[in-house]
């Protein structure tokens, strides 16, 4: 509270008390207040709403609030009849400042989290030890804190029988962090709830939220940036919190590892004007990431940029961002935002993800009419995901015109090279390496085989799993060579192998072979590309 604002609180409290024809108590000076502890239990002020602000074996002078009922005094003139009772009127920012003395706050020390500390005993039992005992908001502060400096993507709360389960996604694997009891759990949910503007008891999936500056009990202060995801279970709610950094200098197109080849296609395809962009693959694969580096790299003053997002995840300044909600009935679809948005005369349109028919069609007219359209798809592989729009639109003569680049991802691990151990792999593994290897275009290096050595992950007293960071591996095709030839004249419809050796014959690298090359090079391991793709 200001000095300005106590000053204004004391003055109501010295007409509320000349009104009550009772004596006013100051408590807002510098001085040491003096505890008599052993008149009435902590519960008891709390409970009567007094403090004794002076006694000694014959008196006691009790400080009163405006809340304190007659019967109370009444009580205390019967429980102290041995001592000449009299009571002033004090504020209620007086009566806080007493409670603060009297029952201090216990002080909280938030331990910071180690990588080589995730999912151990000990620090699921500190860990949740710490959340049982501060507030719903620092709860959630601290959690995203610990996230953020794990590198964590996602903070997953899962409801099970006897307890709540808080796990972190690290370089896409998930790790134990806490357990919470289901009744502390309950408060921390009606907290999320409220700053992500989602329902406690909304019987279907919800999508929200968060943004805020949380200030914990030690004084740091945290940006809370989240989107938040929750689903009702049979043993309650479930939440998981998608972190995003909002370091605008974190995405440009140096940072996603693109290869020579890959990078040359993309920064030809990004600057003409015209054209459709998509970025395809599963769930937190990376997809916004690379179309927010594209979006800027290309941000400048002579661009009008404009996205259409459910919701906005990252915010950039020079670009206009729009958020729309699709999982309301009756509310704009994308198709109809991005039918307004090109009223407005932009040259390039992100439109966050292609759901449905009616968005295809709209994105691909506006790829035709003189504008950069750049969006992601769910399909599993740059093949599948274009069987899949013309399973959305149906064959169509256009796609060759309007379509620029299809690129799929995925995400996996990479080693630490702090810690990887090198080793030479059996025949079995070699024969598996030299099958992908053959089958790579002409234009790309191929390894020598003669003396490959791969790398496995080792273990450090400061990461016990061998692994640090992820990287992407992909593949990606343009409308060329025989490509073309297939789109342009189709007989039948395509299928996804089709398109996918037409696209190999037109020079596409595979994200299997892409994985490949990388494990030669000792960034990952074989057992990693194999989870990650199969």
């Amino acid at each position: 509270m200001s000095e300005n604002a106590r000053q204004d609180e004391e003055q109501s409290t010295l007409r509320r008390a000349r009104i009550l024809g009772l004596p006013y108590l100051d408590t807002s000076g510098g001085e040491q207040k003096q505890l008599f502890k052993d008149l009435l239990t902590v519960p008891e002020l709390y409970q009567l709403r007094v403090i004794p602000v002076y006694a000694d074996s014959h008196n006691i002078n009790f400080g009163i609030t405006n809340t304190t009922s007659q019967q109370t005094i009444a009580g205390l003139r019967s429980r102290f009849q041995d001592q000449r009772l009299s009571f002033g009127l004090i504020s209620d920012a007086g009566f806080r400042e007493y409670m603060q003395l009297y029952d201090p706050p216990k002080q909280v020390v938030y331990q910071d989290i180690e990588l080589n500390q995730a999912g151990n005993q000990d620090i699921l039992q500190r860990v949740s030890a710490t959340l049982e005992q501060v507030k719903a908001d620092d709860m959630l502060a601290y959690l995203v804190q610990q996230a953020h400096q794990l590198n964590a993507s996602d903070i997953h709360m899962e409801s099970q029988k006897d307890f709540v389960r808080i796990r972190f996604r690290i370089d896409g694997v998930l790790h134990p962090i806490a357990h919470l009891s289901r009744e502390k759990y309950r408060i921390l949910v009606s907290a999320v709830a409220s700053a992500g503007n989602v329902s406690t008891s909304a019987n279907e999936a919800q999508q929200g939220h968060i943004a805020m500056k949380a200030r914990m009990a030690d004084g740091n202060v945290v940006d809370v940036n989240v989107r938040l995801e929750t689903v009702p279970t049979i043993n309650g709610m479930d939440i998981v919190m998608r972190l995003f950094n909002m370091d605008q200098s974190m995405y440009t197109l140096d940072r996603l590892g693109l290869s020579d080849t890959e990078r040359k296609v993309v920064d030809d395809i990004i600057s003409r004007p015209t054209g459709l962009v998509l970025v395809v693959g599963p769930t937190g694969s990376g997809k916004t990431t690379t179309l927010y580096s594209m979006l800027n790299t290309l941000n400048s003053e002579e661009r009008k940029i404009i996205t259409i997002e459910d919701p906005v995840e990252y915010q950039f300044a020079g670009i206009t961002q729009i958020s729309v909600t699709t999982q309301t009935a009756g509310q704009t679809s994308f198709a109809d935002k991005l039918r307004a948005v090109l009223r407005l005369d932009p040259d390039i349109v992100m439109v966050g993800e292609i759901r449905d028919t009616d968005t295809a069609r709209t994105a691909l007219q506006a790829s035709l009419t003189g504008h950069l359209v750049l969006s992601t798809f769910h399909a599993s592989s740059a093949a599948a995901a274009l069987t899949r729009m013309m399973d959305v639109i149906g064959t169509n003569p256009l796609f060759v015109s309007a379509i620029r680049l299809v690129m799929a991802q995925r995400l996996i691990r990479k080693l630490d090279d702090a810690s990887k151990e090198a080793y030479t792999p059996d025949e079995g593994v070699l024969t598996k390496i030299r099958e992908v290897v053959d089958t790579l275009p002409s234009h790309v290096a191929k390894p020598d085989l003669s003396k490959l050595q791969l790398y496995k992950p080792g273990k450090t007293a400061e990461n016990p799993f061998g692994y640090t960071g992820q990287l992407a591996i992909r593949e990606q095709f343009t409308m060329s060579g025989q490509m073309r030839q297939i789109l342009e004249n189709p007989k039948k419809v395509l299928s996804a192998q089709e398109i996918e050796e037409a696209a190999i014959a037109s020079g596409m690298i595979t994200m299997l072979q892409d994985g490949i090359l990388k494990v030669c090079q000792g960034l990952t391991t074989l057992d990693e590309v194999l989870r990650v793709i199969g």
